[in-house]
């Protein structure tokens, strides 16, 4: 260990993250043992670097004012590193006071590191932040909603009916006055929740890896609920616009060839991106469609499959049950009054007897179906009777 370089050690570093997951007791000791001496390692090679840039910064400095005794008129100016937000975040310091922070609830550190006066939420490492995107990103579903950042409850207008545009030929009556009726989709925030336990052993571990284990997890989790939550949406929406509901136009067929053409024939102009959401064992049931009619073209007609757990799969569907859905998922929005970042609640006493920790993760959002046209679902026929 003593020979390795900072990218090895990053590495390595990684590897136990994932490794800590599936760690029994034993294994987490000696996991924490290396990481431990990695650290070591890593200080080591820094202060390696630091002193081998001033030893460097010295031998310039001599030679520069050499030159100038010389009469080269050589000007010094001392080099300062300007010291931004950005690499304070991103820095090793900021990492171990923000998991410090977590486990304490107390931001002095934290704040005494920042370069500007952060009043209210602190802002997270940077390292937390990448967590979060890569989350979102992974995601089928919510890496395709729409996101906004509103504060308070958003209030959406839609169009639930108009009059088309009139040709006008000269000289005679003037059309009709468009008729122009709105429906408004409001969107309420409430809290997406999710808690793991972790030990005290996990609690021990360093900053970056503590940061790693607890966010990878709580935000896999929340993700994943929230994908769910818009699934939800677009199910729960009514066959027809309401005041307040955008409406989902419904195929009742069972899979076979022509079901998602014909579900993507009810999208209007403006959902551009469709996809097909569906269980992954229903794709079996339009495969076996295409292949009992030994069809060549694809059951489902070019779209992208987005799979989800959140549908059910065809065969254990109920009559009038959605099994899948054909739209855009830019017509789902989620609105974050307070930032989609997840923020973190940390509880080490009402299980502090089983020498575990609570922590909670949530976030605040709304969410609604809020463009028209966007979505078409796919419900089970009755059962064919002899």
């Amino acid at each position: 260990m003593e020979n390795m370089t900072m990218e090895q050690i990053e590495a390595r570093k990684a590897e136990i993250a994932e490794e800590i997951k599936e760690a029994d007791e034993a294994r987490l000791a000696e996991l924490e043992t290396e990481i431990n001496a990695l650290e070591e390692r890593k200080a080591q090679l820094i202060e390696i670097a630091e002193q081998e840039k001033q030893a460097q910064e010295i031998e310039e400095r001599k030679a520069a004012a050499l030159a100038v005794a010389q009469g080269a008129g050589q000007v010094i100016s001392e080099h300062k590193e300007e010291r931004t937000m950005d690499n304070v975040l991103e820095s090793r310091a900021y990492i171990d006071a923000y998991a410090n922070y977590i486990k304490t609830g107390d931001a002095k550190e934290c704040r005494s590191l920042l370069t500007e006066n952060v009043s209210g939420t602190l802002p997270v490492p940077t390292l937390v932040e990448n967590i979060v995107k890569t989350a979102w990103e992974r995601d089928a579903v919510m890496s395709r909603v729409k996101r906004t950042f509103i504060k308070g409850n958003l209030k959406v207008p839609f169009e639930k009916s108009a009059d088309g545009a009139y040709v006008h030929v000269e000289g005679t009556s003037a059309p009709t006055e468009e008729e122009l009726v709105l429906g408004i989709v409001t969107m309420i925030p409430e809290n997406i929740k999710k808690w793991i336990t972790i030990s005290d052993e996990a609690v021990a571990l360093g900053g970056e890896a503590f940061l790693r284990y607890v966010y990878d997890e709580l935000t896999y989790q929340i993700v994943r609920k929230e994908a769910a939550l818009a699934i939800g949406d677009i199910v729960a929406s009514p066959a027809s616009h309401a005041a307040d509901k955008i409406g989902v136009p419904v195929v009742k067929q069972a899979p076979s060839v022509t079901a998602i053409p014909m579900a993507a024939a009810n999208l209007s102009d403006e959902a551009t991106t469709p996809v097909v959401i569906l269980n992954r064992l229903t794709e079996v049931e339009f495969l076996s469609a295409q292949a009992a009619g030994n069809f060549s073209i694809d059951p489902f007609a070019g779209l992208t499959k987005v799979y989800t757990s959140a549908l059910p799969a065809y065969s254990a569907a109920s009559e009038n049950d959605t099994y899948a859905i054909v739209g855009d998922l830019n017509g789902e929005q989620f609105n974050y009054p307070e930032g989609d970042d997840v923020i973190i609640k940390w509880d080490d006493l009402s299980k502090a007897e089983e020498d575990l920790v609570k922590v909670v993760g949530r976030v605040y959002a709304g969410h609604k179906v809020t463009a028209p046209g966007h979505f078409c679902k796919l419900t089970k026929p009755a059962a064919v009777t002899a």
